[in-house]
This record gives structure tokens, sequence and C-alpha cells, in this order.
């Protein structure tokens, strides 16, 4: 950078890049998360082929990653990096927002991202191998937003992702044929029925576990019975064999 550049534009500090980029990985990979459930539909987990999961899983992971590594398309700024306060400007022209191109294959270098925070961390210009073969800087944003809503643009990333994760899954779960016998079980149940006075609802999100493999399939589930006289906690153990309903092990309370 020329004299006048570098009292204009400031470097960002190696400690703002790291925290935009553990930023950015979280965003991007809660992206990617979305998209994958999306595609999977809630009804993912009674699916026994492997191979019909990899078939959607694999063009919309492809579809993630090509927005991860275009994070900083929109000029030159990823959503850590608004957080944080920088973005990405040509090295020799720091006024300039680098092409998307040259974006695009600076990112692609975050794959080997050990060796880029030793490169970045050991350089004195500030340059991971990324920048260097790009041609580009990281400088803080004259224009950067106020803290206050960078600080809640932050949080509710951070409530987007874990309320989509506690719906998704939930409704993943009460989709579930495991979840559907267990049901149906409980309502048979007549000492439940007795002790809770009869069945009113059951908890919005079941805990617990459903895997299946190769047909084969295993499931605990935690569920909780509201009654019209008092609540009731009941955990169900259930199996299930190839091209066969889920079969009710155990039931406690």
């Amino acid at each position: 950078m020329n004299k006048n550049s570098e009292k204009e534009y400031i470097l960002s500090s190696r400690k703002r890049r790291i925290a935009a980029f553990i930023i950015d990985h979280f965003t991007m990979t809660f992206l990617i998360v979305v998209i994958v459930f999306i595609s999977l539909g809630i009804d993912f987990m009674d699916e026994n082929n492997f191979s019909n999961l990899m078939t959607k899983i694999l063009p919309t992971m492809l579809v993630g990653f090509l927005l991860y590594f275009a994070k900083d398309s929109i000029k030159g700024i990823s959503p850590g990096k608004w957080v944080m306060g920088i973005m990405v400007r040509n090295e020799k022209t720091p006024n300039e927002v680098p092409s998307f191109g040259k974006l695009f294959i600076r990112n692609l270098f975050l794959i080997i991202w050990p060796v880029e925070f030793i490169v970045l961390a050991s350089s004195e210009e500030k340059k991971r191998l990324g920048d260097k073969t790009a041609n580009t800087i990281v400088i803080k944003n004259p224009n950067k937003p106020t803290k206050l809503l960078r600080v809640l643009a932050l949080a509710g990333i951070g409530i987007a992702f874990f309320t989509f994760i506690f719906l998704f899954a939930g409704s993943a779960m009460k989709n579930s044929g495991a979840y559907k016998v267990a049901i149906s079980q409980i309502e048979q149940n007549e000492e439940i029925l007795s002790e809770i006075g009869g069945i009113k609802d059951y908890g919005m999100m079941p805990t617990g576990s459903v895997n299946i493999s190769n047909g084969y399939g295993e499931a605990q589930l935690n569920i909780k019975v509201i009654g019209n006289e008092k609540d009731l906690n009941v955990v169900v153990y259930l199996t299930k064999e190839p091209n066969r309903e889920w079969k009710l092990i155990e039931l406690n309370k």
C-alpha cells in the first residue's frame, strides 16, 4: 500500500480475523445443516436405504460448501467480518473490492485452515496463503455498524441455530415410526392411563435416540405424557427388523 492508503486503511488485527473466521464457520455450518435437513425432510429417520440418504445429502452439501467459499462475495464482507468490523480489499487498491473469483480462490485455502492459521500468525504482513495468492488484504471497516447492532446480530445467529435444531429434531423424532409406535403403546397401557387420569397431551420434544442400519433399528425414547391429573415421564425401548414395523421391547415409567 502507498503512504496515502496506509493513512486511510488500517490492517485488521489477527485476533479480529480469527474471531471472524470462527463466527463464519459457525454461521456457514448452520446454513449447510439447514439446507441438508430441509432436503432430507422430517421423515429421514425412517429411511432404510443409505444410498437414498447420500443422494439427497451430497448435492445439498455441495451447494453449502460453494456458499461457504463464496462467503465474502458481498462487498468483501462475510457475516463474521461484518460482526468484527473488517473487510477484504485488493492489496494494491484498498478502496476496491476484489473480484468474485479472487474472493472464492482466497477462501479455498481454508480447506487447510490449520496451515492458514500458522501462516497468518507468523506473517508480518498479517496475510495467510489465501491472501498472498489472491493479492488481498483484510482491513478495518471505516463504516462498520454500531457495536450493539453487531452484537445483536451475533446473538440472533446463535438463537436461530439452536431454535432450528430443537424444532427440527423434535419434528423429526415425532414423525418417526418408532415414536408413533411408542405413543400407540402408551395409549394402550391401562396402568399409565389410570395413574395420570387419562392422556391430555405429550411434551413438545421427546429425547433419546433412533438408530437404523441396514433395516435393523434400535430406539430409546423419553416421552413426557401430560395427563389430566398429573404428568409422567415414560421411557420406551423399541427394536426393528428389515421390512417390519417397530416392536416394543420395554416400557418404563
